[in-house]
């Protein structure tokens, strides 16, 4: 098995990568198949690089190390009244700020707020010439040259090792509520996931559950507005509100994943709410699941052993599991590549695609 270091500064980050021509930046493993190193690369771990930097609760924004675990965050954030409307994925399992951005995973409240990239300020990371650079800014009215802190989200560490990260955050809801809708068919969700995005409610979040029996549409706001919108849905499909508790475990146990945990395969694969049937209907032939969040724009697969993700006809990234990494993968624009020569002209950190 290939070395994994553990710097405990940046400067020991940036020393690890100037040492080795071939690395990959790793974080608390909870996407196991980004982590994995293959052709003699180095892992380079942020797990040391773990504290909250700044918080400034009257500015809405916090800069944080790239190995501080989600958990961390959300609880000093949710001190102060306030939350990362993205819902940001496995902080129970112990995900950390730079892989959430690297891996480009965002949860349900991606709907209504946009995800991970609509909320990253500013990195600083090293490049692969081993440079200590910082792109963005710390304040949220920051227009000062290219906004390429957003190429990190999603890049897998292919730009750079992420080393510190500046989020802007929101005041957090002081009151939630969710729905059950239940189905006919992927069409209906498909409709009503069509519905709800043109409708006024302005919904916090709308996924369809991984039995794929129903939509869940989460309210969030004023404690007094809540029921008379949940009525005024209810009124255009039949559904039930579900208990504040059920409703919490129901959120957490999505993020989390549960729902696939028996599955020794997890891939994500965007899409439109067009091709959520032809999609439902391939991952039921492999026999696996599928939570679809974002009202229909992303999907993540859960795959018996045996199964070839191939199968789903579409891009699909690899969370866990024996398969490759990208599945179908898509062309790699331009831009990236210059980006990914600017940034690593030595070919350090893994290919693009």
């Amino acid at each position: 098995m290939s070395p994994v270091l553990q710097p405990g500064t940046v400067a020991e980050l940036a020393e690890a990568v100037r040492a080795h021509p071939a690395v990959l930046a790793v974080g608390a493993g909870t996407k196991p198949r980004l982590a994995e190193m293959r052709n003699g690369c180095v892992g380079i771990s942020t797990r040391k690089l773990s504290r909250l930097v700044e918080y400034e609760p009257d500015e809405f924004t916090f800069t944080a190390l790239a190995g501080t675990p989600l958990a961390e965050v959300t609880a000093a954030l949710t001190a102060k009244g306030q939350y990362l409307p993205f819902d940001p994925p496995l902080a129970a399992a112990g995900a950390t700020l730079g892989g959430t951005v690297a891996a480009g995973l965002s949860g349900p409240g991606r709907f209504r707020y946009g995800g991970v990239r609509d909320f990253i300020l500013g990195v600083r990371f090293v490049d692969g010439e081993g440079r200590i650079l910082r792109l963005g800014g710390k304040v949220v009215k920051n227009a000062a040259g290219f906004d390429l802190p957003k190429f990190f989200v999603g890049s897998l560490g292919r730009f750079g090792i992420l080393a510190e990260l500046t989020f802007k955050v929101f005041p957090r809801p002081p009151a939630a509520l969710t729905l059950r809708l239940p189905l006919a068919g992927a069409e209906a969700a498909v409709a009503i996931f069509a519905a709800v995005g043109r409708a006024r409610w302005e919904v916090d979040a709308a996924d369809l559950g991984p039995d794929g029996e129903a939509v869940l549409l989460r309210l969030a706001g004023p404690a007094g507005a809540l029921p008379a919108l949940a009525q005024e849905i209810l009124g255009r499909w039949p559904g039930e509100v579900l208990a504040e508790e059920v409703a919490t475990r129901t959120w957490d146990d999505l993020t989390a994943f549960r729902w696939s945990e028996t599955f020794p395969y997890l891939g994500k694969v965007v899409l439109t709410p067009a091709q959520l049937p032809g999609l439902l209907g391939a991952v039921k032939t492999l026999g696996g699941r599928a939570h679809v969040s974002a009202g229909g724009n992303v999907a993540y697969i859960a795959l018996p052993a045996g199964a070839d993700p191939a199968g789903l006809g579409r891009p699909v990234l690899t969370l866990r599991g024996a398969a490759p990494l990208w599945i179908r993968p898509a062309p790699v624009p331009a831009i990236a590549a210059a980006v990914k020569f600017a940034l690593d002209p030595s070919g350090r950190f893994p290919a693009l695609g």
